[in-house]
C-alpha cells in the first residue's frame, strides 16, 4: 500500500496485553498456573492451590507473613541445607519456628547439618534466595517437613519467585519424591516467669 504524499499516516494502537496469550497470541492457559514453575509443579500433578502474590520488600516469613494477613505459624519457610555425605536437601519449617541443625543432622544420621550458602542454595534449586519453592527445583533435592506444618488446615509455601506464595493444604507437600516428615523444629521455649 502506497502512502499518498502528505496524508497524515496512521498510528496503530498498542492493546493492552493480555496475560492469558503469549506474544505470538497463542493460550497461555491459566496465568497462575504459568506464574512460577512451583505451580506448574503442582498443576502437572493435579494438586490444588491458589497464588498469594504480595509486595516482597525484605525475604523471610516475618514479612510474607504481615504482607499477606495469614498468621506466621502458616507461612512455610525452604531452607536449603548442606548434610555432610548426603549434600543439599530441604528442611521445611514453619514460620513461627527455627530449624535445629543438630536434631536435623541426627535425624539423618550424619555428623553435621549446616545452612547453604545463599549462592549454593541458589545453584541446586534454581531459584533466587526469598523466592525459593520446594516444587520445581532445578535438581531432585531430598525433602524433610517438619511434622507440625501437617497439622494445619492450609500453609503458604513460596512458589519459585520473590513475592509469590501458594495457599495450599500442607498434604500437597507429601507429592515431594523422597519426602521424610521428622521433627527437626521444636516450639521456642516458653519464656520463665
Amino acid at each position: 500500500m502506497r502512502l499518498r504524499q502528505g496524508a497524515p499516516r496512521r498510528r496503530l494502537r498498542k492493546r493492552p496485553a493480555d496475560p492469558t496469550t503469549t506474544q505470538g497470541g497463542r493460550p497461555r492457559g491459566n496465568p497462575a498456573v504459568s506464574a512460577t514453575r512451583g505451580a506448574r509443579w503442582l498443576a502437572a500433578r493435579g494438586i490444588p492451590f491458589r497464588l498469594v502474590r504480595y509486595e516482597h520488600a525484605v525475604k523471610g516469613a516475618a514479612c510474607a507473613a504481615r504482607a499477606t494477613g495469614v498468621p506466621l505459624a502458616e507461612v512455610v519457610k525452604t531452607l536449603v541445607v548442606e548434610a555432610e555425605g548426603e549434600g543439599c536437601l530441604l528442611a521445611l519449617v514453619p514460620g513461627d519456628r527455627e530449624l535445629d541443625l543438630r536434631r536435623l543432622a541426627l535425624a539423618l544420621g550424619v555428623k553435621r547439618a549446616r545452612l547453604a550458602d545463599p549462592s549454593d542454595a541458589e545453584r541446586v534449586t534454581g531459584y533466587r534466595v526469598g523466592g525459593i519453592s520446594p516444587f520445581g527445583t532445578r535438581r531432585a533435592l531430598a525433602v524433610v517437613v517438619e511434622a507440625a506444618i501437617l497439622t494445619r488446615e492450609r500453609i503458604l509455601v513460596n512458589a519459585g519467585g520473590r513475592g509469590v506464595m501458594l495457599a495450599m493444604a500442607p498434604a500437597g507437600l507429601l507429592e515431594l519424591p523422597g519426602v521424610r516428615v521428622l521433627e527437626i523444629a521444636p516450639l521456642p521455649a516458653a519464656p520463665s516467669p
